[in-house]
C-alpha cells in the first residue's frame, strides 16, 4: 500500500471540497475522548473514595472515644450509686433510736 492511499483513507473531503477526517480517525479521536473523560471521572471516583475512607476512619476514631467516655461514666455510676447508698446507711444508723438500757 502505497503513502497516498493511506492519506486519503485518514481523510476525505466534505461537500465543500475541504479535506475533513474519515470516520475512522474520527472514531479514533471520538475513543481517545472517551478514555480521558473515563480517566478522568475514575481520579474524582478514586479521590472522593479516599475522602470517605478517612471520614469512616475518623468516625471510627470518634466513636471508639465514645465508648470509652460511656465507659468510663458507667464506672462513676456504679461507684457514686454504692457511695450513695453507704451514706444512707450511715444517716440511718445516726438517726435511729438509741436502744434502751
Amino acid at each position: 500500500m502505497c503513502y497516498g492511499q493511506q492519506q486519503q483513507r485518514s481523510f476525505s473531503r466534505d461537500d465543500d471540497g475541504n479535506l475533513t477526517p474519515s470516520r475512522t480517525l474520527r472514531s479514533a479521536i471520538d475513543n481517545a475522548v472517551v478514555v480521558e473523560d473515563l480517566r478522568g471521572r475514575l481520579a474524582e471516583t478514586e479521590a472522593r473514595l479516599e475522602r470517605a475512607r478517612a471520614r469512616e476512619a475518623e468516625l471510627s476514631r470518634q466513636l471508639e472515644e465514645m465508648k470509652r467516655f460511656v465507659s468510663v461514666m458507667e464506672i462513676l455510676e456504679t461507684y457514686l450509686k454504692r457511695r450513695f447508698r453507704e451514706q444512707q446507711q450511715h444517716v440511718a444508723t445516726l438517726f435511729s433510736p438509741l436502744p434502751h438500757k
